[in-house]
């Protein structure tokens, strides 16, 4: 077999290289005429010269019954740890006609979860200063408001991933509050301090995201945020990081993944002259925020006992299943745990009584 390295790490082929010389071909973000050529060099077409890499309905690599959407590629954002921008450049928007027709054809084709994705979902349409097209017989602006109340139309779960916490995130979320799309939120919050934001040169330094939360919750108290948060980074001090704790507390994150900070070749804070934090007290803090982090996820998770919800299947097994509810994303989130009289299957959406929790699932009947 051969093969080939693409996508961000392509953009550096002498690393690539270096540690594995005998790859047959190393591109770069969207480059898909090389990684054509690439292919055909190493086995040719034997009788048709215009053969394609993707059959005209495309390739799915996740299950049936759900997808993801990405509506832009790259990131006009140049956070100090990130090296996004360099690999893939500004962000550019795809015309939101072309990201609906596709939803419209995954829908079409039965999928029942649709997980819309990019480097900056929220920034969607910036690029093209939200500029319309057509879709059916409407117009439709590539704006993250518009794109999202378009999608909420095509009967099937909408999940937001990587949105920014912007101002206007609030514009979607009465959106939630309708059952349009899902009342979930990916949003890297990154941290709390805000020398540690300004540091990271992160968009929403400054912001008070706790009111914003408050405010989101209150138009949708349904809401299941998920997020992000890195420890360790270069100047954080004992009193940044018992802020980052606090802050957990106030905010009552469902659902948060924590990274250890590490140096990437490339990035700006390689560059910003503060303090290395020691990796022992690196360590200690990622196991103070995951021990609070999972406090509160499993206070979060006991909030649904007894209640019953729709639930996405992922697996069955005879009368037992595993799948999902609306506030968890596959493979990153927890998952419900399920006993039924009658056999169940992937992809079905079914009501669940919710029995018991512990820290990351639930585990319920159906009903």
């Amino acid at each position: 077999g051969k093969v080939i390295v693409t996508g961000c790490l392509g953009a550096e082929p002498d690393v690539i290289r270096e540690r594995h010389p005998n790859v047959l071909a190393i591109t770069g973000p969207q480059a898909y005429e090389s990684v054509m050529a690439a292919v055909h060099e190493a086995a040719p077409p034997s009788h048709d010269p215009y053969i394609d890499l993707l059959p005209p309905q495309g390739v799915k690599l996740t299950p049936r019954h759900y997808a993801y959407l990405k509506i832009s590629e790259g990131c006009n954002n140049r956070c100090t740890f990130c090296i996004i921008p360099a690999l893939r450049g500004d962000l550019v928007s795809r015309p939101a006609a072309d990201v609906l027709r596709e939803a419209e054809k995954l829908a079409k084709a039965g999928v029942k979860e649709i997980l819309v994705i990019s480097q900056d979902t929220s920034a969607y349409g910036i690029d093209i200063k939200y500029q319309a097209s057509q879709f059916g017989d409407r117009e439709v602006r590539a704006k993250f408001l518009d794109l999202s109340e378009e999608l909420g139309k095509l009967g099937v779960w909408v999940r937001m991933h990587y949105v920014y916490p912007y101002p206007h995130v609030a514009d979607v979320i009465p959106l939630m509050a309708e059952g349009k799309i899902l009342p979930y939120l990916d949003i890297p919050f990154q941290h709390a301090s805000p020398q540690v934001l300004k540091n990271m040169r992160r968009p929403a330094h400054g912001e008070k995201t706790l009111e914003r939360i408050r405010g989101w919750r209150d138009v949708c108290p349904d809401l299941a945020i998920r997020s992000t948060f890195i420890v360790g980074f270069p100047g954080e001090t004992d009193d940044d990081f018992e802020m980052l704790l606090d802050w957990l507390d106030e905010a009552k994150i469902d659902r948060a993944g924590c990274f250890k900070y590490e140096p990437v070749r490339g990035a700006l804070s390689n560059g910003l002259g503060l303090e290395q934090v020691p990796q022992e007290i690196k360590e200690a803090r990622w196991h103070r925020f995951m021990q609070r982090q999972q406090k509160i996820s499993a206070t979060q998770l006991t909030k649904k006992i007894g209640k019953r919800l729709p639930v996405l299947i992922d697996e069955a097994h005879g009368n037992s299943a595993k799948g999902r509810t609306k506030y968890d994303a596959p493979e990153i989130d927890g998952s419900v745990h399920i006993q039924s009289r009658r056999p169940l299957r992937a992809g079905d959406i079914v009501t669940v009584k919710i029995e018991r929790a512990d820290a990351y699932d639930l585990y319920g009947s159906a009903v």
